[in-house]
């Protein structure tokens, strides 16, 4: 008697196919498929629906997939060869908002097909103990795919929204004589005031191909600004902003915003806009833009960077309340000591603000340190880990009137100036006498600024130093007495400041006196107890020199 094997059909094949049709499959083949299922949906979204569900689902969702996969490349594509324009789509408000409703639908398509897994794996049929085990795993691919699509749409919303509150939607500006010149202004805006009075005023020239730039830092007490030839504000003051003592350069903003803002329809901050025009014409170079910063909520700017790491060349106070009949200031709230430091918000902004004891041109280049160290240390790492808190701050901090359409040429352009030689000019010391700020010479600046900037766009260095923080000159003869210790003022230039000019990595911070005594808290505000502030001057007399680190 003969026997033979009924073969079977293909569709009795099928139904034991263990990852299709699992009731048949062993307890740990079950288990493994979850996982597989799992890992397909977060690595290959539609294809653990392609092998195991509704192949329909699985072919629609993979094509999804595959054209995601493509946009990415091509994005990747164009960061190598046209970053400008890359950066360009994502800032557009139109662009951005369309990315944004794209990422929720993709984020919110990936969350139901992690959900439809879920009923592919059929946790009913796993194994009692490897129950929760497949449904954590499935819980944290949903989270790692759709959670981190839905964080970036909420990021770029986040962004988009700051661009459109800090930048203008006007036209784009065009380089002049193949640079960009931004004037970078730091002031206040109290309740008690029409406008911001801009204490810190700066001029950032870019080569517009190369990214080489260059730094003209006019202190705020310049006198008799020239306009530029275009500003409304020449027919008020054609020789010039000389209307007395009173008439200072960081005063145009606060007098036009309150008396002759009719004289600029249509601009949104007329006394920025006059004094950008009062700065281009002292300067006798075209200022296309400004940036305008609040320096009461700079600090919250510097917070949300996690604070800035300088080196500090002396001893800052943040000096306490001014004594308008004395023309002094009381007891220090606190010092910043010399040496390497690490800064929040509040002792950033009292290190860029505090001229007591110095004047104004250690100050300025305190500013410049302090705004150094935020351009150095906002690197992609910083700016992604706090994106959030850098942007919202943003808003409350920054506004300008460059337009947001070119932020990406701008963006590109800062990014090939990072690591480069940037060149330095202050109208005043150290490029200029102390009085010079009082009695101009622009014949004399218009020839500085012409060489810096021929300077700033050759390869080779053109006679100006790179890099350039001046300290202030020591005192003169004689002795500094605090409590029984005399500190001999003609060598304190022995015990650290430098010659007039240096490279900020160079110098060595005044920690000790001549005498080799620790420069302390205690001991400065027992200086300032006694009422000898010349011994503080003298100790603290190269607190200007800084470098970011």
């Amino acid at each position: 008697m003969t026997s033979s094997k009924v073969p079977r059909s293909a569709s009795d094949t099928a139904l034991t196919d263990p990852v299709r049709y699992p009731v048949s499959a062993s307890s740990p083949v079950r288990t493994k498929r979850g996982f597989v299922l799992v890992l397909l949906t977060l690595l290959v979204p539609g294809s653990a629906q392609l092998v195991a569900g509704d192949r329909r689902l699985g072919r629609a969702a993979l094509r999804v997939t595959l054209c995601a996969w493509a946009v990415i490349v091509l994005a990747v594509l164009l960061l190598m060869l046209n970053r400008t324009l890359l950066i360009n789509i994502v800032t557009n408000p139109f662009a951005s908002l369309a990315i944004v409703i794209l990422l929720v639908a993709l984020a919110a398509g990936w969350a139901m097909l992690f959900i439809n897994t879920l009923r592919l794996i059929r946790p009913v049929l796993l194994a009692p103990s490897a129950r929760p085990a497949v449904v954590i795993c499935l819980v944290l691919a949903l989270v790692l795919g759709s959670g981190s699509l839905s964080y970036l749409a909420y990021l770029l919303n986040v962004g988009r929204n700051a661009i459109g509150s800090i930048f203008s939607s006007g036209p784009a500006i065009d380089p002049v004589d193949g640079r960009y010149n931004f004037l970078m202004m730091g002031g206040d805006a109290g309740d008690d005031r029409t406008g911001r009075r801009p204490d810190s005023l700066s001029v950032l020239s870019v080569d517009a191909e190369t990214g080489r730039t260059a730094i003209i830092s006019v202190p705020r007490n310049l006198q008799n600004a020239q306009f530029s030839e275009d500003s409304p504000m020449r027919a008020v003051y054609p020789d010039g902003y000389n209307c007395g003592d009173e008439c200072l350069i960081n005063a145009i903003n606060t007098e036009v915003t309150n008396e002759y803002a009719d004289l600029y329809p249509g601009v949104a901050d007329p006394g920025a806009q006059a004094t950008l025009e009062a700065v281009s014409g002292t300067l006798g170079l075209t200022v296309q833009a400004y940036v305008l910063v609040d320096m009461e909520g700079f600090a919250k700017l510097i917070d949300a960077m996690g604070g800035i790491k300088i080196k500090a060349g002396g001893w800052v106070p943040m000096s306490g309340y001014f004594d308008d009949y004395s023309q002094t200031h009381g007891m220090p709230l606190g010092w910043i000591p010399a040496g390497e430091q690490t800064l929040d918000g509040d002792r950033a902004l009292w290190y860029g603000r505090s001229r007591e004891f110095v004047d104004d041109y250690a100050r300025i280049q305190r500013q410049q340190c302090v705004q150094q160290a935020m351009l150095k240390q906002l690197d992609p790492g910083t700016l992604l880990s706090k994106f959030e808190d850098i942007a919202n701050a943003g808003t409350k901090v920054v506004d300008s009137n460059i337009s947001s359409s070119q932020l990406g040429s701008f963006v590109d352009l800062a990014m090939k100036a990072k690591g480069q030689d940037v060149k330095r000019l202050t109208i005043g010391p150290p490029d200029f006498d102390a009085s010079f700020s009082t009695v101009p010479d622009f014949d004399q600046i218009h020839e500085r600024v012409d060489q810096l900037l021929a300077s700033a766009s050759s390869a080779q260095s053109a006679g100006i130093p790179d890099d350039v923080i001046a300290a202030p000159a020591a005192g003169g003869g004689g002795h500094i007495q605090a409590s029984g210790v005399h500190f001999p003022v003609a060598s304190l230039a022995g015990a650290g400041s430098l010659p007039r000019q240096s490279t900020p990595s160079d110098f060595t911070p005044v920690t000790t006196t001549p005498d080799g005594e620790p420069i302390t808290e205690a001991l400065l505000n027992q200086l300032k107890r006694e009422g000898n502030e010349q011994a503080i001057r003298e100790l603290v007399a190269t607190n200007g020199l800084c470098a970011p680190l």
